[in-house]
């Protein structure tokens, strides 16, 4: 039975936190380094639900994407919801560890769960961490697919694959038109248009695509002699999900290597904040 204190170093070999951004809160939250450590829990975000679940199942290590603290506080009291998710975990011994936008570039990282999600054949980073000498970390994926699809055929696979959300697949773009390559990122996309522009794909899926860079991507490859790029706009939680499950099969595999015995899961739970979708009536489909 490990200590907490093992398990994280083993994920921090895996998500270094010095490979975070600056901006970004990622390591343990909270946590005894002593404590034994026998079931983890992996999910995307660090809300109140997802620590009942924990306590629930009797976890004594959760893991998040997102950060519980992304910007600074005063106060962990527990007429906070945030200091009420601190008062829970603590009450049951339980820690929290956070790989945010390390495990973001990590080979494998978010946008490879994705894309492997997808059945997409990973070809290089979309933008490479320059760190790496063998080319293979960093933001985003350039992928292919076995063999080409339409944009619809393509958007019916992300919304079959995904997590069920409200939102489902957005799309923009002609749906009858051919996607060899397709630009894939977990999580909020739109500021990585520049770079995919640049790689020259067919189709971009993401998250979080804004009216304004949204449309200027649309119109730059209008009157291009590539066709215009296709946009495939899913909800944040679905994207980063599927790393949630790659991280827990490879803690397994360090957990069977030490002979830890680690009981890990991937929690189902929806946290998408959207609930509901009313599409209006006439709208395109």
């Amino acid at each position: 039975m490990p200590r907490l204190s093992e398990v994280i170093a083993a994920l921090e070999n895996l998500w270094p936190a010095e490979r975070a951004e600056s901006w970004d809160a990622v390591g343990t939250v909270v946590g005894e380094p002593g404590q034994d450590v026998t079931r983890v829990l992996f999910a995307v975000d660090p809300v109140q639900e997802i620590v009942d679940e924990a306590v629930k199942l009797g976890a004594d290590l959760l893991v998040t994407h997102h950060p519980l603290y992304l910007r600074g506080t005063t106060t962990v009291a527990a007429s906070t919801f945030k200091g009420r998710v601190v008062h829970t975990l603590i009450k049951h011994d339980i820690a929290l560890h956070v790989a945010h936008t390390n495990a973001d570039t990590a080979d494998p990282g978010v946008s490879d769960a994705l894309a492997g999600a997808l059945d997409l054949r990973v070809v290089r980073p979309l933008v490479p961490d320059p760190g790496d000498p063998d080319g293979r970390r960093g933001l985003g994926r350039i992928c292919e697919l076995d063999h080409p699809l339409t944009v619809r055929e393509l958007a019916a696979r992300a919304a079959e694959r995904l997590p069920a959300t409200a939102q489902g697949i957005r799309v923009a773009g002609d749906p009858d038109a051919t996607v060899r390559t397709v630009a894939v990122s977990g999580g909020s996309g739109d500021s990585l248009f520049g770079h995919v522009r640049a790689a020259g794909v067919d189709a971009f899926l993401t998250a979080d695509l804004r009216h304004h860079p949204a449309s200027e991507a649309r119109a730059h490859g209008a009157h291009g002699a590539h066709q215009p790029l296709a946009l495939l706009d899913a909800a944040h939680w679905a994207t980063e999900w599927p790393w949630c499950e790659l991280a827990a099969a490879q803690l397994d595999e360090i957990s069977d290597r030490h002979g830890w015995g680690l009981r890990v899961h991937v929690s189902k739970t929806v946290t998408d904040p959207w609930t509901s979708q009313f599409p209006s009536p006439g709208a395109p489909n």
